[in-house]
């Protein structure tokens, strides 16, 4: 008769585990769209004193604009790098989302490039930026492997890099260079689509659209929301 008890109770507990989980982790309805983010603090929002960046603006315009719900899931983390993101990719939950993903989006190599230069751009120091970006590449290379092995379907929106000192041309030389080689890696797969972005702050008073020295404000976030809009329709 304990026996039996013992069974029944445990089936209950089961039973109720099913049911809160459920309830955290709805299934997607049909019609609805996963966008999965990866990335730095950029991706995070950090600086966005309205909400958490151009994550948080491109889901309200997007949900706005279309009859689906598009849902997102932030995996960005402040201070990432590129092998933080492969990290991530091997962790069995995240890599459980994958499959049920219906876009992604990567922004990601604004850390890499400033830690090999010593945590920050000033005097560059190009032997070791060479040497940060050779790593980079091949971090990329590796992270768009997995998702596309991953889900055959999803677009990858790949975002460039930006130039946090637009008016230092030797800084505006670097990342003009990584992006160039952030372009040869999106165009060997099919799912990239690379969303430029240091075009956006040149010419610009960086008082309107940066918190602090490297990162955006809720202005110049909205302009990386607009920017992928901008390159990519969602359907």
């Amino acid at each position: 008769m304990k026996k039996n008890t013992f069974l029944i109770s445990s089936l209950i507990i089961i039973v109720v585990l099913l049911a809160a989980f459920s309830m955290v982790n709805p299934e997607k309805e049909e019609g609805d769209r996963l966008v999965v983010a990866f990335g730095d603090s950029l991706t995070y929002g950090y600086g966005d004193q309205k909400g958490s960046g151009y994550i948080d603006t491109l889901q309200t315009k997007l949900n706005n604009q279309n009859k689906e719900d598009y849902n997102f899931d932030n995996e960005a983390i402040y201070g990432l790098e590129s092998s933080g993101i492969l990290t991530q990719l091997s962790n069995v939950s995240i890599r459980g989302k994958l499959d049920e993903a219906d876009y992604f989006i990567l922004f990601i190599g604004t850390n890499d490039l400033i830690n090999s230069n010593g945590r920050n751009l000033a005097n560059l120091k190009h032997r070791e930026i060479e040497k940060g970006q050779e790593a980079y590449l091949q971090n990329l290379r590796a992270i768009l492997k997995i998702l596309t092995d991953e889900n055959e379907t999803a677009p990858i929106l790949l975002l460039g890099l930006y130039n946090p000192y637009p008016d230092s041309a030797a800084i505006e030389a670097v990342i003009d260079d990584w992006n160039k080689e952030i372009i040869k890696a999106a165009k060997k797969e099919t799912q990239v689509v690379f969303i430029p972005t240091n075009d956006l702050f040149k010419g610009k008073d960086k008082k309107h659209y940066f918190s602090d020295s490297l990162h955006l404000n809720d202005k110049g976030y909205q302009l990386i929301a607009d920017r992928i809009l901008e390159k990519y329709k969602f359907e």
